[in-house]
């Protein structure tokens, strides 16, 4: 079991951990699955803003952050854990992923139909990409915990491990200060690596209605992507957020949310 924070409350939710914004209304909640080294925390700022108008619940993956850790790490476990907090929220629910997060939300769509209504996926695609995400995990092992006292220090050493600024900041909201570890299952994301950059073979199609929003300098949906993704996704729209990247919803946050409104309330 997790705990799940509502209004300031811990009570027990599903296996994932989930922070739930606002109250039940007449259209679906919108569950948010975050990307790999994140967290339903990171999605605090459109959560809030969405929750004017339906129940955003913002889970923490397997793994990361407050959810359990467990030795699988692939995209139908990934899948199976947001069935199942859609399942505790009445059975059907707007899905929303981003990069990691968004593989596992097409995963369930593909897998769990019948819980998904609107589909909106952020900057990936049903692919295998080539590149690795294994430097980030080899820098934060080589952060030395006994000299943290504050998530500045950790964020100095990561600077000087290489690591971009904005990944500092955004790194260390999974950092546990006084434990002194990081709320990352670092060891089983390494071996999970090659299943995180990869995409399951899932037989069948979801023909619900599907938003694929990319940053409009991103390379990560791209041209030829797009008949992978509607041989998987018939019904998929296709939109960009100029001037934004990967982490479109971060750079870009008034345009992402208003977007994913748009297509929710169309």
């Amino acid at each position: 079991m997790g705990l799940a924070v509502r209004m300031g409350r811990l009570y027990l939710s599903a296996m994932l951990n989930t922070i739930v914004h606002g109250d039940p209304t007449s259209r679906p909640p919108l569950v948010i699955a975050h990307g790999l080294y994140g967290s339903a925390r990171n999605w605090g700022v459109i959560a809030r803003r969405l929750s004017d108008e339906r129940q955003v619940v913002a889970v923490d993956m397997r793994n990361h952050a407050y959810s359990n850790w467990d030795d699988r790490h692939d995209y139908p476990a990934l899948a199976d854990d947001l069935a199942e907090v859609i399942e505790s929220l009445g059975g059907r629910a707007d899905v929303l992923g981003h990069s990691m997060g968004g593989k596992a939300a097409m995963t369930l769509a593909l897998t769990h139909a019948a819980l998904v209504n609107k589909l909106v996926v952020a900057d990936i695609a049903p692919v295998s990409y080539g590149h690795t995400q294994m430097p980030y995990i080899e820098a934060m092992r080589a952060v030395d915990m006994e000299k943290v006292e504050r998530r500045s220090d950790a964020e100095q050493q990561l600077a000087e491990l290489g690591v971009e600024k904005a990944l500092q900041s955004f790194f260390t909201q999974s950092l546990d200060v006084s434990g002194k570890r990081w709320r990352l299952n670092l060891d089983v994301l390494a071996r999970e690596m090659p299943n995180i950059m990869g995409f399951p073979p899932v037989e069948g199609i979801w023909e619900g209605a599907a938003l694929f929003l990319s940053g409009g300098e991103s390379e990560y949906v791209r041209p030829e992507h797009r008949a992978t993704i509607r041989a998987l996704f018939p019904n998929a729209r296709f939109a960009k957020i100029p001037g934004a990247g990967h982490w479109l919803h971060a750079e870009k946050p008034r345009e992402f949310e208003a977007a994913v409104r748009t297509f929710l309330n169309a």
